[in-house]
């Protein structure tokens, strides 16, 4: 491309924005909020159906959005925490063997390069050079599959667990808490399906994926335990 008098413009640079980039906090996001809206609100349905008073109602989601947001956190710090220290041993184990076996630790990398389509001279000119910047970088990201960008965080991933859930769950509970009286069941389960339906669709946007599939997949399930658990809450409800 040239520019003013004839002088040559340098090409833009190209950053191209991938949906993968989004799949891990995208994922932690929608599972979160859809796990807040969908057992919160069974939990109250449940208990609507067995034909609790409102303030009943009300306490048990209430109570559901903070006793599921905390085991979302802990069960994601738990699960975390043991990534990570997976990952550390492995970074160990891959630590002294390069300070054991150099040379096995670089065929072992020109090899990877030359399974993924380089030809063995420019697979092991590769290998040397990134293992002359930082081998355990290299050896961490090319063969064990860890990079900065997917290193485990167990405290973020536990906040972020939490604050997804009990931004699903409050919808339902402020349904019910704003609801006229008698009506805190239906109004719970309609906003509920609704919120279900908005979060299939900015998740599959984000995503890039098909809205239409992501938005009834979610009403199907979210629906579906909702009934599940009313069908329950009547029965033992009549029955005591």
């Amino acid at each position: 491309m040239s520019g003013p008098a004839g002088q040559v413009s340098p090409p833009r640079a190209h950053h191209a924005v991938h949906y993968v980039n989004r799949t891990g906090w995208l994922r932690a996001a929608v599972l979160g909020a859809n796990d807040g809206i969908v057992s919160t609100a069974s939990l109250m349905a449940g208990i609507a159906a067995s034909g609790a008073e409102a303030g009943s109602i009300l306490l048990t989601g209430a109570a559901a959005l903070v006793a599921g947001a905390m085991s979302m956190a802990a069960g994601e710090y738990v699960s975390v925490s043991a990534q990570s220290e997976t990952e550390r041993a492995d970074l160990a184990k891959e630590r002294k063997a390069l300070a054991q076996q150099p040379q096995a630790e670089w065929e072992e990398l020109r090899d990877i390069y030359v399974e993924r389509g380089l030809s063995a001279d420019l697979a092991g000119q590769v290998a040397h050079q990134l293992m002359a910047a930082d081998a355990l970088a290299a050896h961490a990201r090319d063969e064990l599959g860890i990079s900065d960008l997917s290193r485990p965080r167990p405290v973020q991933a536990a906040l972020a667990s939490a604050a997804a859930f009990a931004c699903g769950a409050l919808p339902p509970v402020l349904a019910a808490a704003l609801s006229p009286a008698g009506w805190a069941g239906g109004a719970l389960v309609i906003v509920s399906l609704l919120c279900l339906v908005l979060l299939g669709y900015v998740g599959a946007r984000l995503g890039g994926a098909k809205p239409a599939r992501s938005v009834l997949r979610t009403f199907f399930w979210g629906l579906l335990a909702m009934a599940v658990t009313a069908g329950a809450g009547g029965l033992f409800g009549a029955a005591i």
